[in-house]
């Protein structure tokens, strides 16, 4: 599935929208995944947040200095503290190194109807199932509340919003999209690739870009130690195309390295993990 730039002409206007990336790792690999949502969109801003030095061949994507991002915890406190005072708009489209856009066309106006929406989550079925932070859209007025200090902000802050505090939330009147909805808005999990709006989680990125595509993109990775959830699939679909047995070879090498302690395993990157957790 290749990601292209749409004509000016056609793209999709979200002035309500402002898309939000956080990170110290990956963050070229962030950068990309950016790039490849506003080839299609015409978003109110563009943020990333990172304390590297960086600047962004695409003028639409605006640098924003902060301290380094040490652990996954406090990814997840800065996005449920701090990013809020950086969104003017009435939404917040947030897109990680592995999860973004997919197809502009694919939205839908009434995703703006709800005060978050991620992919639903399979492994709880509780009703308590929407959705994964890493890629998500979420209120303004929702992230203010998750600096209310009645809000028990913990990590991963997606579990946190989505099960933690939902009904907290829910009485203070912020709506939830349905998990049907949730996952025509993002493919994790559950979904399918070939209808929904974006995507996450890195085991989805050889289907959703092509072996090729993704290799580039792996390659380019400072930590490749974030290439761990469902890997066997991951490795299934590299090996497709020319120089399918060598990408295979190499990410092997790679991931025994990371398993043994030989690259850093800085995971401050994303809220993925909190896919496969029970909260």
């Amino acid at each position: 599935m290749a990601l292209h730039k749409i004509p000016s002409s056609d793209r999709l206007a979200l002035p309500q929208v402002t898309l939000c990336a956080a990170t110290s790792v990956n963050v070229k690999a962030t950068l990309r995944a950016l790039e490849a949502s506003v080839a299609q969109i015409d978003f109110a801003a563009c943020k990333l947040f990172t304390d590297a030095p960086l600047e962004p061949e695409n003028p639409a994507i605006s640098i924003v200095p902060i301290p380094r991002l040490g652990c996954s915890a406090a990814y997840s406190e800065f996005l449920l503290s701090r990013m809020v005072d950086h969104v003017d708009t009435s939404h917040c489209l947030v897109a990680q190194w592995d999860g973004h856009v997919l197809d502009a066309w694919r939205w839908r106006p009434e995703f703006l109807d709800y005060d978050y929406i991620g992919a639903s989550w399979p492994q709880f079925d509780d009703g308590h199932d929407v959705g994964n932070g890493g890629f998500s859209l979420r209120s303004r007025r929702l992230m203010e509340a998750c600096c209310d200090p009645q809000f028990r902000a913990s990590h991963p802050e997606d579990i946190a919003i989505g099960r933690i505090n939902r009904t907290w939330l829910e009485g203070r009147g912020m709506r939830f999209a349905s998990p049907a909805l949730a996952d025509l808005f993002a493919t994790e999990r559950t979904g399918d690739l070939q209808s929904s709006f974006g995507y996450h989680g890195v085991w989805n990125m050889p289907r959703a870009l092509g072996a090729e595509a993704f290799w580039q993109i792996y390659r380019e990775l400072d930590d490749r130690g974030t290439v761990r959830h469902d890997f066997s699939s991951i490795l299934k679909d590299v090996r497709h195309g020319p120089g399918g047995q060598i990408r295979m070879i190499r990410m092997i090498a790679d991931h025994m390295k990371h398993r043994f302690g030989r690259t850093r395993g800085d995971t401050c990157l994303t809220s993925s993990q909190s896919s496969d957790r029970k909260a």
